[in-house]
Formats: C-alpha cells, structure tokens, sequence
C-alpha cells in the first residue's frame, strides 16, 4: 500500500523541482526593462526604491547577490535566479493546495488513504501545478527580479498553511500555525500586498471549520470579518501606526517643545507596554483566542518591522533614495504613495466634471530647524455635483484619457457621460479588456504581443486568415481553450461535490481578480500591459484544474470500477494541458541571452561626455541606467536626472550631493526656494512691453522673492509668476570656445544668446531647477537629454541641443532652419562604431518583446540621423558604415523592419545599397498590406501601427518610382488601391 505522505512529500518536491528547472533556463541574464533594474540596483546595495517599497524582498535578494561571488556582471542574473526558486516554491505549495482540496472533496481522512485516492490526487496535483507554471502571467514574473515571483510565493504559502490548519484538531497546534500564517502576512507586507487580498476568503476556512452548521448569514460575516482584518492590516497597522506615532511626534515636538524623536519613544514605548500588558491579562485570564489574536498582531509586526531598514537606508543617504523617507512624516508620505495621487473608488467626479470650490485640507509637515513646519495643505476639491457618480470608472481628466473614453463610449466633445456609460466602461473596459483578456490569455491563447492583442479561443486554431506578422511571432500561442475547460469542469465539480471548499476557492479567484480590478480603478490606458498583477486569480482556476483532473477519475471510475486506473488514465488525458501551454509559451518565455535593456543603456552613457548630465524621462530610460551604474560601474561620472523627480524639492538636495564619481550639481537658488510647497508652479503673466527677460537676472529676483515676481491668488496666498516666455542666457563666446565645447565645424552656429522659451503657460518646480541649472553650470558640465526627456521638457531647447549618439547635448549653437537635427558626426560616429553594445540583438531564435522593439527602432532611428548628417558632409564610406552597423546589428530575421528602417530606404539608395534598400521595401510592404487587410477583414480600428503601415506605402511609391521600379511601385500602388480606394496615395511619412 502506497504511503500518502511520502508520495504526496515526493511528488510536490518533484514537481519543484521541474519548475524551478524550467524557469533557470527560461531565466534573464540580466536586469530586464522596467522595474527589475532598478530593484537590482536598490537591493544590491539596500538603497530605497519607488513607494511604498519592498523592504524584506530587497534584504532576501541581495543575500542571492552574494552568489555573484563579487562579479558584479552576475548580480542581477542570481537574483533573477532567486525568483525562479520563489516561484518553483508556489509550484509547490500549489501542488499541496490542490491535494488538500482534494482529499477534501474525496471525503479521504488522514490516514485511510486508498491506492486508487493517491495516484488521483497526485495526477490532479501535478496537473494543475505544471498548468500554472506554464502559465503566460506567472513564467514572466517568475524569471526577473521583480516583487511579483515572491508576492506569488507568499499568496501559495499562506493559502497552503490555511489548508493545513483546517485538517489540525489539536486546538494547541492550531494556534501555532495561526501565528505561523501571521507572521507569514507581516513578512509579505514588506514585498507586496497582494497576500493581503486572499484574508477574507480564508476567512471561510475559519469559519466552516469552527461551525459545523454554517449558513449563509454565517458566511457573509465572515468574509466581513476577513475584510476587517485585510482593512486593520493595509489602512491601520501599515500606514495607521505611523500616521498615529506621527501626530503625537509633532505634538511633543511643536506643542511640548521637547527634541525630535521624543513622540515616536513615547509612542512606542506606550503602544508596546500596552501589547505587553494586554497578553499578560490573556494569559492570566486564560483568555485563549485574545491572547492567539494579540501573538499574530505581535508576529505580523515582526514581519512589517522589516519597514526600518527604508528609513535607516535613506538616513544613510543612499544613492537611490526615492522621496527621501527619513522621519516618520516623510515615511507615512512613502508607505501612503501620496506622490502617484489617488483614484476615486465608491463616490467620485466624471472626467467631464468641474472643479466649483476648493478650500484648505489637512496641513502638510517636513522637518524644519527646530520643529515641524507647515509647508502646504492638502486641497479638497469640490466638483458640479451633475458630474459626480456612485462607482465612479470614467474618472481621470489627462486630455489622452479623456480621448480613449470619448471614443470608447461614442460620447461627442461636451457631450456629458451617463450612468448606463460608466458601467459599460467598467464591464467592457476593466472587467473585460483589463482583467477577462488577460484571464484568457493565460487558459485558452493569445494572438500576440503587441499592445492590446486580444485573447485566441480554439476555433482560431484552424484560422487561417492570420498574416504572417501575427503567426510568426513568437506570443501567438493557442491552447485550444483546453486549460479553460478544465478549469471549468473542475469548478463545476468542485462546487456540487465540496460547496465549502468551493466558495473558498471562488472567493480566492474573485478578490484577487475582479474585486482587485474594482479597487484599483485603473485609467483607461497604461504604460503596459499589467497581467501581472491578477496572478493569484488565477493561481485560483490552476485549483479548479486540477478539481478537473479529479472530475475525470471521478467519472471514469464509474466506468471502470477501478479508481487507480481512473486516476491514471485521467492524468494521462489532462497532461496534454500543461504540455500544450509549456510548449506553446516555451519561445515567447525564453529570455536567455537577452541583453539589450543593459546594453541600450551602456550605449546612452557612452554617448555623453566625461562628468555629464543626462536627464531622463520614463522607467525604461532610466531603470536599467541606475542598473548599469550602481551594479556594473559602468560611467558612474555621469549624473542621471529623471526630469518629473526634479520637481521634488527631496531630489534636488540629493542633486547638491557628490554621488560616485559625479560631483555636486551646483544651483543658484537655495533650499527654501524649492521646498515642498513653494514655487511648484510658475504661471506665465507677461509684462507689456517685455519681450524678454534674462534667466540670470530672473533667478536673482526669484531667489529673493522680489515683489516684481509676485501674484496673489485667494486661495494659495502669494505665487511668484515668470513675467515673460523668453527667459535669455547670454553667452561668452569667447569662454566658451576656450572651454572647448564647440565642434569645430559647428563654430560659426555660436549664438550670442541662448533663448530657453517657455512651451506652455507655467514653469513647473523641475523646470525652474532646470533653468537654474543650465545658468548656473555656464556650460562647465556637458548637459545631456535623451530623446523622451527632450520631449518633455518645459522649454523648447530643440534648435539648440546636438546629437552625439543616442543622446542631445545642449550648446550654445543654433540649427539652420534647413538642417532638421544638429549632428557632431565626428562624436557621434566614434561611439556608436567604438562604443555601442548590440549583444544578442542578430539572434533569431531570442526572444525580443515589445519594449525590445521599441528599443531597436530608437537606436535604428539614431543611426539614421547619423547616417543623413555624414551623407550631407559627404562622408559617403562612414555613413555606409552606420547603416550596415544597423541592419547586421538589427536585422529583420531578429528585429522586424519597422519605421526606422523605411526611413533609412532613401539613404539606402543614396549610398548605392539598392538591394538592401529593395529588401526593405518588399518585406514591409508585405507585412503593411497584410496587416491593413486583417484590420479591414476583422474591422478593427486603425491604431497608430496600422497607420504607420499605410503611411508607409504612401511613402515607397514615389521612391521607386524615382529609382526605375516601376512594377513594384504600381504593385503597390494597387494594393492600396484595393484597400483604401482609389484615392489612395498622398503626404509622404514624415521622419520621427
């Protein structure tokens, strides 16, 4: 007789480790784009991260640097590793969930486990587990060094113990393990907070296991009570007990006069005297579920005590100290992300609605000399009652957002959004595009990975209409809706044959999927796509799974009279499943030999000088930087800015700091011109007469808060205004040529006068450090923007930066108006021949998602900007080099031609490379037309790819027409013709 607990020991471990085999060689060898660089970096040597930060995860990680054996180029891949481990241990605990669900709903007690019961459970087990580690959402998470892989670890292991605790009967060991699980949720908190989530449904758990007779009434107040102690977990003990320690600090301090510091012993000695005392009463009194409570309030506290290494980091004055959290009031700001504003959730405004009224909220502290001073308020908006909602969705008021809803709803400009529209929204929209595709994308297929690719169901298995654009990439993955299935005759069987364990499993799904989709009220559009963050519903349908398996046994038994054969051959009917999803995402998982997000980053720091400054705009331009810097040392001399945390007053003083080998950045303005409060806006108010200003005259006045700057406004007291667009900074020519900053062949653009125009009708706080620091360097430092930035920032600079590789350099030069972009060949052509990393990027068989993509045009892009500044210099031989760097660093069998490429046609034919040029031309005209045609077949609206495509027919007609491919150019011309209509043709595509 099979020995259940040694093969149920086995096979779970078994199973871990096939898991965490399949995400060790699936995993990046280095930081990925977006957040994994920058949690490399800040775990690597404990710095602070973005709010509200993940303390224990930065601790644990940077044990797994150790494994790096001081090779700083293998960092970032051992703490990839770790995650694969973290995931191959929610493998684990998922494959002992799914058997303890089962010997539930077997009705199998302990101990009295049948052969046939065993080799079932077991099927069922490694079904299921193997389902969810093949699973699209879950492998990404689980081969980068982000929070998600060990959020996912906790959420299995908390649910696991839950389930364990339900089969306990010693009342002692219950209580043992209870505090076990608390501990477990306050070491979560210090990684994520999804763990959280999945309280009230284990609420139930309690609940049907302490009342044998439960009801309905029963189960609500217990997943209110579940919902009570999520809520005094993430509104009172995380952010709570600091906001509380934070009152009574200011208290002692600005009413008491006593020295900082003093409020926070007091409370803490006051608050821990009372938890002390309290379980001295449970035991004395024998009050024995009081003195369980107080022990998890106790271990759960222990855990969220991981929260001091943010604050005793950023008192250290580390490199990456985001928003600076080093007293109590700053630390509740972070554990707050007061920074990213809020979403309006129960009650709220319409994007259409107005604000009437809005008076003084709560005032805002900062650590001043000797006390806490009041810097701001809060403002409490008041909106046209007419445009408010219960359940408000449609809410955000950016002008892009408030486009997608218009279009989205069929609303006509002014036209005011109903009730009716806003439930649509939330149904159509979050419900279904935000939280059902992605559910889809993970149990039946998905087409692709380009932005907002739907869900594939298993009749578009035998679709043969797709282009070929959609079936070769590497996503266009079709589990011909079998895990779908499964999953649903598992929750089928699950809820008649164990209704318990089913409203268990149910509310797991629901809280970590639609009811997570209503709290978060996401916008309209986000930087990405965010499947990620719903990986614990559906860690709850790989359950329902395996129930399937079971469900199959089930049934087959009846046929066979035989339960081990039913299991067996129910197991060997649903592996298929994994296999199929394991197979099918196996390419688009595979990250190994990726390192382009590093080396596109190496290739922005090579492109600017010794000592610079580079400003830098989004998470992909700057993440892997921090990365690169921090982790590798590679070009520590350069001082990166992200340009929206330089309006912060925290970041500038962390400007004024030497950092590395990057000294100081030195500002004219002081710390009570930029502090929290003051001057976060400059209005425009233009003087008659004042056609300009000079920038260093006007630093002056604002430095001194000169009365000819100011404006009253009722409701912020006095502002300080820019009285004129035009702000000049006078240039000596003879300086700066002694400096030598000036190409040679760029002399005799020199300007006099360097003119920062305001674009808008305010300066914001980072615009104004800005200005400050451009007058105030007076050209010592070189100032570089990369392109995102440049975009970005308040002034129009264009006329005046150079283009030294991927990056601008601001000079005091000014572009012809018939030169399109200043280009320092020479520089330029140096770093990118010399300098420039391109690894793994002419591999075909890597797998190169979108940010990759984007990333490869923008360097194909830069290559052609280089190549047409040469040709105009008539350096024929070096810009041949330039575009035969691009397309054997990027070629299509890797990267598809894009954009970039179509532009580079002309200069392909310019040099004499009519072949090249030939080929481009052929295969992005096959995948426009193709793609057009798909649009027009499934009446899609024409997104910004698809009118690049037409775009770029438009585009090729006249060039071959020009070049004597006349067949080739009505060929296209009638595709078009077929496609749009007769009048097709028309403006040529316009350069980036």
């Amino acid at each position: 007789m099979l020995n259940y607990n040694k093969v149920n020991n086995l096979t779970g471990w078994i199973v871990f480790f096939f898991a965490t085999l399949v995400y060790v060689l699936t995993v990046e060898d280095t930081a990925s784009f977006w957040d994994p660089g920058e949690f490399i970096a800040v775990a690597y040597k404990l710095q602070v991260p973005h709010p509200p930060g993940a303390p224990f995860f930065l601790l644990v990680y940077r044990m797994f640097s150790f494994f790096a054996f001081g090779n700083e180029l293998q960092v970032a891949y051992w703490m990839n590793i770790a995650s694969a481990l973290f995931s191959g241990f929610t493998i684990l605990f998922l494959f002992w969930s799914i058997t303890l669900f089962g010997k539930k709903l077997f009705k199998v007690e302990m101990g009295q486990e049948s052969k046939g019961h065993t080799i079932a459970l077991m099927g069922a087990g490694i079904v299921g587990a193997l389902a969810y580690t093949f699973s699209d959402s879950f492998w990404f998470s689980a081969v980068e060094a982000e929070v998600y892989a060990m959020s996912s670890f906790f959420t299995a292991i908390v649910i696991w113990a839950f389930l364990k605790w339900d089969v306990i009967t010693d009342p002692r060991e219950e209580n043992r393990w209870m505090i076990f699980i608390a501990y477990l949720v306050g070491l979560s908190i210090g990684v994520h907070l999804l763990n959280l989530v999945t309280l009230p449904a284990l609420a139930l758990i309690y609940y049907f296991k302490k009342y044998p007779n439960p009801n309905l009434k029963g189960a609500f107040y217990a997943l209110v009570l579940g919902g009570v102690a999520l809520i005094i977990i993430n509104n009172i003990i995380i952010p709570g007990l600091p906001s509380i320690a934070g009152s009574v600090e200011i208290f002692f301090v600005n009413s008491l006069g006593l020295p900082f510091g003093s409020g926070i012993i007091v409370f803490s000695a006051l608050f821990i005297g009372a938890l002390i005392w309290a379980m001295f009463f449970s035991i004395r009194e024998k009050k024995v579920l009081l003195n369980t409570i107080l022990l998890s309030l106790t271990f759960i506290l222990i855990g969220y005590g991981s929260y001091a290494m943010i604050v005793i980091r950023a008192n250290a004055d580390t490199v990456i100290n985001e928003n600076n959290p080093k007293d109590v009031l700053s630390f509740v700001s972070y554990l707050k992300r007061e920074q990213y504003g809020d979403r309006p959730l129960l009650h709220g405004r319409y994007f259409t609605a107005d604000i009437i009224d809005q008076e003084e909220g709560a005032p805002i502290y900062v650590k001043g000399e000797n006390k806490y001073e009041i810097v701001d308020y809060q403002i409490n908006s008041t909106y046209d009652p007419e445009h408010t909602t219960i359940l408000p969705r449609i809410y955000s008021t950016q002008d892009r957002h408030r486009q997608i809803y218009r279009a989205k709803l069929g609303l006509r400009e002014g036209e005011k959004p109903s009730f009716s529209d806003n439930i649509y929204f939330m149904f159509s929209h979050q419900l279904g595009h935000m939280y059902w595709r992605y559910f889809m994308w993970n149990f039946s297929g998905r087409e692709s990975d380009f932005s907002d690719a739907p869900w594939l169901g298993f009749w578009d298995a035998f679709d043969d209409t797709y282009p070929d654009y959609i079936q070769d990439n590497k996503a266009h993955n079709n589990y011909l809706m079998l895990p779908f299935i499964l999953g649903i005759i598992g929750l089928i069987f699950q809820a008649k044959k164990d209704p318990k364990s089913f409203y268990v499993t149910l509310m797991l799904f629901l809280m970590m999927g639609a009811v997570l989709v209503l709290y978060l009220n996401s916008p309209p559009v986000e930087p990405r796509e965010r499947d990620y963050i719903y990986v614990g519903s559906f860690y709850a349908f790989a359950i329902w799974i395996g129930i399937g398996v079971m469900a199959l046994t089930h049934w087959i038994a009846k046929l066979n009279k035989n339960f081990a054969v039913a299991g067996i051959i129910a197991t060997m009917i649903a592996f298929p499943v994994p296999a199929i999803m394991g197979i099918q995402n196996w390419n688009d998982h595979d990250r190994s030999d990726r390192f382009f997000s590093v080396d596109s980053a190496r290739n922005f720091l090579a492109s600017c000088e010794p000592n610079a400054i580079l400003f830098t705009g989004g998470d992909n331009d700057t993440f892997p930087l921090w990365y690169v810097q921090e982790v590798e040392g590679f070009r520590t001399d350069v001082r990166v800015i992200v340009l929206s945390y330089f309006d912060t007053d925290w970041y500038v003083d962390q400007m004024r700091r030497p950092v590395n080998e990057s000294p100081a950045i030195d500002f004219t303005l002081e710390p009570r011109n930029y502090r929290k409060g003051t001057n976060d806006v400059l209005y425009v108010s233009e003087r008659p007469g004042l056609d300009a200003i000079s920038a260093r005259e006007y630093l002056k006045l604002l430095k001194n808060e000169s009365d000819l700057l100011k404006l009253r406004s009722s409701f912020k007291g006095t502002l300080f205004s820019v009285p004129s667009k035009n702000l000049i900074l006078d240039v000596n020519k003879d300086e700066v040529r002694a400096k030598g900053v000036i190409p040679e062949h760029m002399e005799d653009l020199m300007v006099d006068q360097l003119n920062m125009r305001v674009k808008g009708n305010y300066v914001t706080k980072g615009g104004m450090m800005l200005m400050d620091m451009i007058v105030t360097n007076n050209w010592e430092r070189p100032i570089y923007f990369n392109n995102t930035s440049l975009a970005s920032i308040g002034f129009d600079l264009s006329d005046h930066v150079v283009m030294e590789g991927l990056t601008y350099r601001l000079l005091p030069v000014k572009k012809p108006e018939y030169v399109e972009e200043l280009v320092n060949t020479d520089k330029a052509y140096d770093n990118v021949m010399n300098d420039f990393a391109f690894r793994g990027m002419n591999n075909p068989d890597n797998y190169f998602d979108d940010e990759f993509r984007r990333f490869t045009s923008n360097h194909r892009s830069a290559l052609n900007s280089l190549t047409i500044a040469l040709l105009e210099e008539n350096q024929t031989e070096k810009a041949r080099d330039i575009q035969m760097l691009s397309l054997e660093a990027f070629p299509h069998e890797a990267i598809p031609y894009d954009l970039a490429n179509g532009q580079a046609v002309p200069l392909l034919f310019e040099l004499g490379e009519d072949d090249w040029a030939m080929d481009i031309i052929e295969k992005i005209s096959h995948r426009s037309v193709q793609m057009l045609q798909f649009y027009t077949e499934r009446d899609r609206a024409i997104d910004r790819e698809a009118m690049i495509a037409g775009e770029m027919l438009k585009y090729f007609v006249p060039l071959l027409k020009e070049r004597g491919y006349d067949e080739m150019a009505t060929q296209i011309q009638n595709d078009m013709d077929r496609i749009f209509g007769q009048s097709s043709g028309g403006n040529q595509l316009q350069r980036r």
